[in-house]
Parts: structure tokens; C-alpha cells; sequence
């Protein structure tokens, strides 16, 4: 077994905590998360209104939305970053804004009521949404 002298020490310590630098900072980049789904026409702040407005809440947690700390139904916490929504619907934002608008249509026998939501209202309700990450 080969030893290391004193003078071999300081480089290869200092190439080796290089080394894990690199490493970190390339692992903290992999956490990046990736940018929100954007809905074509939706407007974040106005779907926030809408989800209070319609009292989403009553029946879901949401997070930043005041008072919404429903259990009768899914936890949308983290709805913006699903690859399912409604257990088994693409999430894209075609199939959000579908959802959100009639729900039966999109899954028969779901508890999910209608809300009688406009095309625009949805938009905005799934740009919200979305955010949710």
C-alpha cells in the first residue's frame, strides 16, 4: 500500500473538494423545478378570486387561499405539477379547463360538481391552478 506524503496531501484534497463542489452544484441544479403550465388566456390572480368566489375550499385544501380547508376532496396542493388529474385525466390545460367546467362530461359518476363556469372563468381557475407546485 502506497502512502501519501505531505507534499501529494494538499493538491489531491484540494482536487477532491473540487470534485464534490462540481457534484453538488450540478445535483442542485437537477431540483430545479420546471416552470408553471401556462393556460392560453388565463390570468393567475383572477383565477384565485374565482376559486374564493366559488368556494372551492368548502370541499378542497388550497394552499393561499383563505379558509379553503375542505376534506370532502383531493388536496390541490400540488395539482399544478400532476401528470393525472381527476385520477386519470392527462393534465394539460385543455383537459383542466374541461374539467373544471363539466366535470361529468370529462369523468361520469365523479363528485365533482358543476360549477356552471364560463370557458373564461375555468382559464383563469386552471392558470391558478397550476401555479400550485
Amino acid at each position: 500500500m502506497r502512502t501519501i506524503s505531505s507534499h501529494e496531501f494538499v493538491p489531491q484534497t484540494i482536487r477532491c473538494a473540487g470534485l464534490l463542489l462540481a457534484c453538488a452544484a450540478m445535483l442542485a441544479g437537477c431540483k430545479e423545478e420546471p416552470a408553471a403550465v401556462r393556460v392560453p388566456g388565463g390570468d393567475v390572480q383572477q383565477g384565485l378570486r374565482l376559486v374564493t368566489q366559488y368556494q372551492c375550499g368548502a370541499c378542497h385544501t388550497i394552499p393561499g387561499v383563505q379558509g379553503a380547508a375542505g376534506e370532502q376532496a383531493p388536496a390541490l396542493d400540488h395539482i399544478g405539477r400532476l401528470s393525472y388529474i381527476a385520477g386519470g385525466i392527462p393534465n394539460q390545460p385543455a383537459n383542466m379547463v374541461q374539467w373544471l367546467r363539466v366535470p361529468h362530461a370529462v369523468k361520469p359518476g365523479t363528485e365533482m360538481p358543476p360549477m356552471g363556469l364560463t370557458e373564461q372563468e375555468a382559464r383563469h381557475m386552471a392558470a391558478f391552478l397550476y401555479t400550485l407546485r
